[in-house]
Formats: structure tokens, C-alpha cells, sequence
């Protein structure tokens, strides 16, 4: 399992010729150290008399962070795991009988992660928003870093779902889910970026 690995393991993997981790895995990492900072905001601000108001809403959400923390890390290894069939179907001969039908099927089990990692970027988003706004001003900074990074997680995750269904034969299924990772790029990256420049603007 590569999130057992050293952080120094997991970079000279990820740097080596071994196909995973990749850029789906290396996603996931990022998204959940996106969310872990966000998660550092809520522990910044609970128990402060300034943030009384606000207790419970932080709570919640540091119960959201950790759950999608979770979830970002399960998604490393389930993207190397979902990477497999497709590294033997391009080992195959072309000729191979089925290979067309083999070949579909690991296009779509290799995109499926990477989507999913995008989702929960949305996810992480959303709530990393609600710390920038709720957590205390003097972890602000890490609320804006937080955005950077599932944004920067959601688009490289994209680019891993985009270059299977590129591939795939099966044009209205490819279509169906580029059309949902255009959706969610537009709505997410404009808020995490609008997150990123309001703590900007807060700091300067």
C-alpha cells in the first residue's frame, strides 16, 4: 500500500519508472493534504472564546475534513489498483482475441478513480471554503493553501480521466463523463480559486 510508504519512498516511487503512483495517485496524496490543512484550521479554532459562535459549525466540519482525508487516501492505492488491467491491455498482442472488449472495460476502471478523486476534491473544496470563512483569522493562510491544493488535485485528476476516455471506443459513455468533469471543473476551480484570492486579498 503505497500510503504505508515514507514520504521519501512514496516521491522516489512516484519518480521512478514504475507506472504508479501516478498522476491519479500523486492526486489523491495532494487532495488529502489539502483537506488535512483545512482540518488544521478547525483545530486552530476550536476552544477559542473569539470563535464561540462558530463551535459547532467547526466541529462539523473538521468531521467532514477528516471523513474526506479518509476517503483521498484510500483513492492512492485504489488508483494504482484501478491502473493494472490497463497496463496488461496494453501488453497485449493486437490481434489478441477480445482485446477491443479488454481493452474498454480497463479504459473505464482505470478513468473511474481519477473521477472519483475529483468528486471528492469538490467535496473538499466546499468545505475548506466554509473553514476560510468560519476558522480563525490566524490560520487564514492555511485555509488559502488548502484551496490551492484541491484545486491543483482536482484539475491533475481530470487530466488522468481525460486521457482514458480519449481511448474509449464507446464515444457516448467517454462523453458522458467528460461532460461531468467540465461541470465540475468550471463550478470547483472558480471556488477554490475564489477562496485562494479572498485570503490573498486578506493578507496582503
Amino acid at each position: 500500500m503505497f500510503v504505508e510508504k515514507s514520504v521519501r519512498e512514496f516521491v522516489n516511487e512516484t519518480a521512478s519508472s514504475a507506472p504508479v503512483p501516478g498522476g491519479g495517485g500523486v492526486s489523491a496524496l495532494v487532495g488529502a493534504l489539502g483537506i488535512a490543512l483545512g482540518d488544521m484550521v478547525g483545530e486552530l479554532t476550536t476552544g477559542k472564546k473569539k470563535y464561540a459562535d462558530v463551535e459547532e459549525d467547526i466541529k462539523r466540519l473538521m468531521k467532514e475534513a477528516q471523513s474526506l482525508k479518509e476517503e483521498f487516501l484510500k483513492l492512492v492505492d485504489a488508483d494504482a489498483e484501478a491502473f493494472a488491467p490497463l497496463a496488461r491491455a496494453y501488453g497485449m498482442p493486437k490481434d489478441e482475441p477480445g482485446r477491443d472488449e479488454i481493452m474498454e472495460d480497463a479504459l473505464r476502471t482505470a478513468a473511474s478513480v481519477p473521477l472519483e478523486i475529483v468528486r471528492t476534491c469538490c467535496k473538499a473544496i466546499k468545505v475548506i471554503e466554509e473553514f476560510s470563512e468560519k476558522g480563525s483569522r490566524l490560520a487564514v493562510s492555511d485555509a488559502g493553501c488548502a484551496a490551492a491544493l484541491c484545486g491543483a488535485a482536482m484539475q491533475a485528476a481530470a487530466l488522468n480521466v481525460y486521457i482514458n476516455t480519449k481511448s474509449m471506443k464507446d464515444r457516448a459513455f467517454a462523453e458522458s463523463m467528460n461532460s461531468e468533469l467540465d461541470k465540475l471543473l468550471d463550478e470547483y476551480i472558480k471556488k477554490a480559486d475564489a477562496v485562494y484570492n479572498k485570503v490573498l486579498l486578506e493578507l496582503k
